[in-house]
């Protein structure tokens, strides 16, 4: 059977070098028939608006440069099946009115996107209304100062089923941004000095990002108008400024989060609005604040998390408690265990006077370490009047939890 397909099912190879017979990759692109591939050589190409419109295999041997000169969008691919492989493509035009990219691709499937550095850009990778389709293994390294002025290093909009992974994006807007995309699995990536956000959600559902780093962004991720999220094994770490956080969670529904460290944040989590979220062995370490909850938070569960050594490990406003913090340890529990079944025989009740106070009035944190705040929250452990006089942990773990 092999026998009998035509040679030209399989495509050709054209290569592109200086002293080619092709020159440029846009000539390579025209001469190109569906499917084949394109080789190109080491060497520095200056070439934008290179267009794609046929199922081609484009590959970089040796690490060769497009370079943009700044005059506008790079690559624009349109078309299903396109790999573009191993290239350093530098200089994206900027421009106030349009979202110029190093790559973008529009209304296609089946495209893999790999093995490139992207440098000197506006926005890096940006994939419009496309499916089913990866990008792997990217190096994206902005020179972002103002947000106004500068992109996304990878920017998600109206996709589906995409694979984003091993990808290490730096000084841009957001690192990654995904509006209106379901269906995305993000994971291995490092995301960090971004402006704004390492990875920002804005009403996309069904998505899950697993093992990757958050690192000292503006803010680390921020989850907003979603629902079906899963976030697992994933590091928020030294995020920090007035009004940053690891996380921002706001109106997200029936999501989870396990196996992930907070740790070195102002605020670990920031909670608001959210419903039927479930927050399962997670490690809160050395933050400002672990978690923050805001209003019309329902219905989530905190269950054998690690709060250890954070300087407030619950922020809550209101004064009714409607979710469940149970079996977790707290590196401030000072309860014993006489039946030694590794539970505390005294409830904990983690939400402090005083983290209520800073909540009002922040300027009083410079009372922090002193005498006056040890005997506010004694007092309002004996007779809780501002805090959620439900708000306990029934069943505080003893020993620090292990998984």
């Amino acid at each position: 059977m092999i026998l009998l397909i035509p040679p030209a099912v399989y495509g050709q190879k054209t290569e592109v070098c200086n002293t080619c017979q092709t020159r440029t990759i846009t000539g390579a692109i025209k001469k190109a028939a569906p499917f084949d591939t394109i080789v190109v050589k080491p060497g520095t190409y200056r070439e934008f608006n290179i267009g794609i419109t046929k199922p081609l295999t484009i590959i970089g041997e040796g690490n060769p440069v497009i370079d943009g000169e700044n005059k506008g969008e790079i690559i624009t691919v349109q078309s299903d099946h396109v790999t573009i492989d191993g290239f350093t493509i530098v200089n994206v035009g900027t421009s106030y009115t349009t979202d110029y990219a190093a790559v973008r691709v529009v209304k296609s499937r089946h495209f893999n996107i790999r093995n490139n550095t992207l440098r000197k850009l506006f926005f890096g990778i940006y994939l419009e209304k496309s499916a089913e389709g990866k990008v792997v293994n990217n190096t994206i390294a902005g020179d972002a100062v103002n947000e106004y002025n500068s992109g996304n290093g990878i920017q998600l909009w109206y996709s589906r089923k995409v694979e984003v992974t091993g990808n290490t994006v730096q000084n841009v807007r957001d690192g990654i941004y995904l509006e209106f995309s379901d269906d995305i699995a993000i994971s291995h990536n490092k995301s960090t000095g971004n402006l704004r956000y390492g990875l920002h959600f804005m009403f996309s559902n069904n998505d899950i990002y697993t093992d990757n780093l958050f690192e000292n962004n503006g803010s680390g991720v921020a989850v907003m108008f979603s629902k079906f999220i899963k976030m697992h094994r994933n590091t928020f770490r030294k995020n920090w400024g007035p009004s940053s956080y690891g996380l921002l969670l706001k109106e997200i529904t029936d999501s989870e989060l396990s196996h992930n460290t907070f740790e070195n944040n102002t605020s670990g989590i920031h909670a608001e609005g959210i419903s039927r979220v479930t927050f399962t062995e997670n490690d809160f370490a050395d933050n400002g604040y672990a978690v923050k909850v805001r209003g019309a938070c329902y219905h989530n569960t905190f269950s054998h998390n690690n709060f250890l050594y954070n300087t407030f490990d619950l922020s809550y406003s209101g004064h009714i408690n409607e979710n469940s913090f149970n079996s977790n340890y707290w590196s401030d529990y000072r309860g014993y265990d006489l039946d030694r079944d590794g539970t505390g025989d005294v409830p904990y009740r983690p939400v402090k006077l005083f983290s209520y106070m800073t909540g009002q009035v922040p300027e009083a944190i410079v009372l922090l370490r002193s005498t006056f705040v040890g005997l506010l929250d004694f007092s309002e452990k004996v007779s809780p009047v501002f805090t959620p006089a439900g708000l306990l942990d029934h069943t505080p773990e003893m020993k620090k939890n292990t998984w």
